[in-house]
């Protein structure tokens, strides 16, 4: 499976193709979502799509290469990271991309996006939602 960049995803399973992409939770028996699945689930779950939009929860710039197992692209550019709230559903770890850390904010509507991981694989995030 490919996105319409034509890269692999970096894991099988995080996100149905679009339009518009969405990740893919899991539900419990509780009516609580998980994102993303476990492999080996404790207990059983039922696959959901989840909101390809929400709000940004909170944030920072990741300046330094993280420690291995980190495998992404050489050299190593700072990134935006943030947690997404998906209303009604989870709060999502997450890329920030096509955007500043001077111009997030607490609350902003954000959408989800398919990028370039590196060369081969592609990866999920999120960016500012266009202005209406």
């Amino acid at each position: 499976m490919s996105d319409a960049h034509g890269l692999s995803p970096i894991a099988a399973g995080l996100w149905a193709e679009g339009p518009p992409p969405r990740l893919i939770g899991g539900r419990r028996e509780s009516g609580e979502i998980v994102f993303p699945l476990p492999d080996e689930p404790l207990e059983p779950l039922k696959s959901v799509e989840l909101s390809p939009t929400g709000t940004l929860w909170s944030w920072t710039s990741q300046e330094f290469q993280p420690k291995p197992p980190f495998s992404g692209p050489e050299p190593f550019e700072p990134f935006l990271l943030g947690y997404i709230e998906l209303a009604n559903e989870v709060i999502v770890e997450s890329r920030i991309v096509e955007t500043s850390i001077d111009r997030l904010r607490l609350g902003m509507a954000m959408q989800l996006v398919i990028v370039a991981f590196d060369d081969h694989r592609s990866t999920y995030a999120f960016r500012p939602e266009p202005a209406a």
